[in-house]
């Protein structure tokens, strides 16, 4: 546990109207201690409550807030968590972590397994790190909803998988969860001829089981970098492969969509895009649950493509050329999205360019993953245009730096262009390529 010292407050917040400052510490709430975030939280999240804090020169002061409109107190704390993340001690043989190249940011190693950050974040974590009183706290602070990368139920394939004596308690502490009223959101990262066909059947029913309290599963490839020496052999999915993934999946989603009135379990899109299958509707992903793990992303972004696209007029107007760079798994759409944009403005000048990903492998082709170093070695001494267009699900947040630390400066000096930032929806796309 960690002093909770302010690192800033939010103006007009309560915290801003009782003059609490950057330095401050904040040592107790109805005296009780602070053990992390979570306590803070909620021991905050009353209608009355007493805060003890420390001032910067030492003074200690005990304030009452009344809080009739529940608002959030506003403060940020120096340790987002008031405590140390905790961290991953399973051995999976398909971390994508233990895929890294050497020599990359430290940042890039660390392998958090921390239920409070699964809440506050959206991180998956795999519950075998919890205790007797780590499960209890997750119910009586009713900390939902969580992610959970369930991977398999089957206990002795999930101890095998995760490399951990303690993987097969699983479904008992969601059982648990779900009996508390917690809501979980299930992931499961898929392997070749390992926890698919049987097994895959399995997970899907056993946490059926414990709908509604499973807002939704997402069912995703294995990456598999070309870092591999001495890990676990492990076989990429495959045109066949993949086309039995989604017919072994697609009667689930039928039966559910009919018994419960969600399809609940979804497929990234990798899968249909590997097995050359149309994708699935805009209205298949229903709330778009786990986008982020690449499960509806496509269709999202054509939706809006194709919104966006209805409220164009033709129109013979210039633009500055350009040059987009995409992943090989995304290639063929945005070369139609670029095509439907040219039958609207002729004098479009927009060439689209494959980027492979050599920093982590071939195997690699989806845009998030995508490095600077592969864009300049790839582009240079090309003939494309000097404005390039990248997606910002490239770039860590709040900075310009790409995976392999290269920058977009670094790619805008190294190929003499300017570089653009393109949002991952369809309206921002086409914001970029028209110069608005």
């Amino acid at each position: 546990m960690k002093d909770a010292v302010v690192k800033s407050v939010v103006p007009y917040s309560i915290a801003d109207e009782i003059g609490v400052e950057q330095g401050d510490i904040i040592t107790k709430i109805d005296g009780k201690d602070i053990l992390d975030i979570l306590d803070f939280k909620f021991l905050s999240s009353s209608d009355y409550y007493v805060i003890t804090i420390k001032k910067k020169n030492g003074d200690i002061e005990e304030i009452e807030i009344y809080n009739d409109d529940y608002e959030e107190f506003g403060v940020e704390f120096t340790h987002q968590l008031i405590d140390d993340a905790k961290t991953c001690h399973n051995k999976c043989i398909f971390c994508f972590m233990d895929q890294l190249p050497k020599n990359m940011r430290s940042t890039m190693y660390f392998k958090d397994d921390d239920i409070r950050l699964s809440f506050l974040q959206g991180n998956y974590v795999t519950l075998t790190n919890l205790n007797e009183e780590d499960i209890k706290r997750v119910i009586d602070l009713k900390i939902s909803p969580i992610n959970i990368s369930v991977h398999v139920t089957d206990g002795e394939k999930r101890k095998m998988m995760l490399n951990n004596r303690f993987a097969d308690k699983l479904m008992d502490i969601m059982k648990r969860f779900a009996k508390g009223g917690i809501m979980m959101n299930c992931q499961i990262v898929l392997c070749k001829g390992i926890n698919d066909g049987k097994y895959l059947e399995k997970s899907i029913c056993d946490l059926k089981d414990l709908y509604p309290q499973i807002g939704s599963i997402s069912i995703v490839p294995v990456g598999i970098s070309r870092h591999r020496d001495g890990l676990f052999k492990l076989e990429s999915f495959d045109e066949k492969s993949s086309g039995e993934v989604i017919d072994l999946v697609t009667p689930y989603q039928k039966r559910f969509k009919e018994e419960i009135g969600t399809s609940l379990v979804y497929l990234a899109d990798e899968f249909y895009i590997q097995a050359k299958r149309d994708l699935p509707s805009f209205e298949h992903y229903e709330q778009f649950p786990q986008i982020e793990n690449g499960v509806g992303l496509m269709a999202c972004f054509e939706k809006e493509f194709y919104d966006a696209l209805s409220q164009c007029k033709k129109s013979d107007e210039k633009f500055i050329p350009k040059t987009i760079v995409t992943s090989y798994i995304a290639y063929d759409y945005i070369v139609k999205y670029v095509d439907e944009l040219k039958k609207i403005y002729k004098n479009l000048d927009v060439n689209v360019v494959k980027i492979r990903n050599d920093f982590f492998g071939e195997k690699i082709t989806v845009t998030g993953l995508i490095c600077g170093s592969d864009i300049i070695n790839q582009l240079s001494g090309k003939d494309y245009k000097k404005r390039l267009v990248i997606c910002d699900v490239m770039i860590k947040d709040g900075t310009e730096l790409f995976l392999d630390d290269t920058t977009i400066t670094d790619v805008e000096n190294k190929l003499n262009v300017s570089v653009m930032l393109s949002k991952n929806d369809g309206y921002d796309f086409i914001d970029c390529i028209l110069d608005r």
